[in-house]
């Protein structure tokens, strides 16, 4: 089968319901309503201030009075005035003060508040974004620390990142929680030794170092480094003697470490002279996924370079497809990206006009991404693609059967047997494994009358973070079925 493969690059910056984090576009929603959030506790802080400031208003003047009143009551009072102004502070200016303390100027707020919750994330988004920083983490080869002080890679060199951020100590906590309730020691490791380091050093945190402790000397056990366990699990009994765990765990630790010391003894076997590993210096658990390493040196550019020789014979073209009317006044820009087998790029497929129209048409009809399960065929949500799509027609808008006319100049191919528009956004660490972008299902009747996938054209309409991988995309994916106009052998 020839796959023909079509890649176009336009750079520009892509702007909740469920998983939330999957999505990008929909997470920017987020951004609006925390920043109108907290125009509205301003305006809650502004009117409780101003409420201090009449009741302080209030005190001031009435201790002014009683000071002089009750130095001699009876003179104050033989003035009718006084005696007047007695009985009306006390029957209704009084009531007014007090109805004044107790209207509480954060009704609106909390109105505010309540009516946007229905769309706040829930925990499933806090530990998606989290497992996400994770993936990022893993696929980058990046260092807690690093990370912790918001250095990505790339940053700096594009456009894609322009604002640093940290993370906590709590954070860092919260993080490492993540992961060990999803039994990934590994990861668990990492985060609350990264969270213990920054508490160490000073900094402040609502998480007790007897919790970060307690997770982590956990965790180190099961990496299967019992020297390790021992020496945090007394650190944690030294700094709290009552913890629940603590004693249990390191004689649990210790007997354990005495066992295997005995079996070396009785196999005669010579114990390691290597000191104990240190924590954060741990082998990353092999993947169930054989490409993994492959994929993620792709990822981070690595892998086969192109010599300056063959890079010679790469070049920027016009591209006008043997003369298409529709590319004559205005031919694509076409730049050859590999050698063998022969890739290019379009640049700017697309205008800014109809990358904005495209996201405004496709936003609210975002869903969760599902892929076929294999043995089933029923459609479902994955962890390994991560992201929401969108399903756009031509009865959609003009703007649709303008993009779709593009594709078939630039391709040669016709569009009449190709899956629909599809605008696919992908949230924080978003992904899609490698996999077959063919069909390789017996049971999907559509092959019987269209034939199997041959080309896939896909636009990049946003920055990408790092280079060579879109870290985050929103893209534009079509489906060109083998039942089309042949014209092939031009590219």
């Amino acid at each position: 089968m020839q796959i023909l493969a079509v890649w176009t690059m336009c750079c520009l910056s892509c702007i909740i319901d469920a998983e939330i984090f999957t999505s990008i576009g929909q997470m920017t929603d987020l951004i609006f309503t925390e920043r109108e959030l907290v125009q509205s506790l301003k305006e809650y802080i502004k009117a409780e201030e101003s409420k201090l400031a009449a009741v302080k208003r209030w005190a001031d003047k009435l201790e002014v009075l009683t000071h002089a009143s009750t130095s001699d009551p009876e003179s104050f009072l033989a003035h009718p005035v006084n005696a007047y102004k007695l009985m009306k502070r006390l029957n209704t200016e009084w009531s007014e003060l007090e109805s004044l303390v107790l209207h509480d100027p954060s009704d609106g707020f909390i109105s505010n508040i309540s009516v946007h919750r229905q769309y706040f994330p829930d925990q499933e988004d806090e530990k998606g974004a989290a497992k996400a920083l994770m993936r990022l983490q893993d696929t980058y080869n990046l260092d807690s620390e690093s990370f912790s002080k918001g250095k990505l890679p790339g940053q700096g060199q594009y456009s894609g990142v322009r604002y640093s951020a940290f993370l906590t100590v709590d954070d860092c906590f919260d993080m490492g929680k993540t992961a060990y309730n999803e039994n990934d020691y590994y990861h668990s490791v990492l985060w609350m030794q990264q969270a213990l380091k920054q508490m160490d050093a000073g900094e402040e945190a609502k998480a007790y170092k007897a919790e970060i402790l307690d997770y982590l000397s956990y965790s180190v056990y099961q990496m299967g480094d019992l020297p390790r366990a021992i020496e945090l699990t007394r650190r944690l009994v030294s700094i709290d003697p009552s913890h629940q765990r603590a004693g249990g765990n390191l004689r649990y630790f210790e007997r354990l470490l005495s066992k295997e010391l005995r079996e070396m003894d009785l196999n005669k076997q010579e114990p390691t002279e290597e000191k104990p590993i240190q924590l954060g210096t741990y082998e990353r658990p092999r993947d169930y996924l054989p490409e993994r390493e492959i994929y993620e040196a792709l990822c981070r550019g690595e892998g086969l370079k192109m010599t300056p020789q063959r890079r010679s014979r790469l070049f920027c073209r016009y591209q006008d497809r043997n003369r298409n009317p529709r590319l004559l006044l205005k031919p694509m820009k076409e730049e050859d990206e590999w050698d063998s087998p022969h890739i290019v790029r379009y640049l700017e497929a697309l205008s800014d006009e109809e990358i904005e129209k495209i996201k405004q048409l496709a936003k609210p009809k975002l869903a969760r991404a599902t892929v076929r399960d294999p043995k089933t065929g029923v459609l479902t949500t994955a962890q390994y693609r991560v992201s929401k799509s969108a399903w756009l027609e031509d009865d959609d808008d003009l703007i649709i059967t303008r993009v779709n006319q593009r594709i078939e100049d630039v391709t040669g191919l016709s569009v009449d047997t190709a899956e629909l528009l599809q605008v696919a956004n992908y949230g924080v660490g978003g992904q899609y494994e490698p996999h077959f972008d063919f069909s390789r299902r017996p049971f999907d009747s559509n092959l019987k009358v269209d034939g199997n996938r041959l080309a896939t054209y896909l636009n990049y309409v946003s920055i990408c973070v790092c280079k060579p991988c879109p870290a985050f995309v929103f893209t534009l994916k079509f489906y060109l079925y083998r039942k089309m106009s042949p014209m092939l052998s031009n590219h």
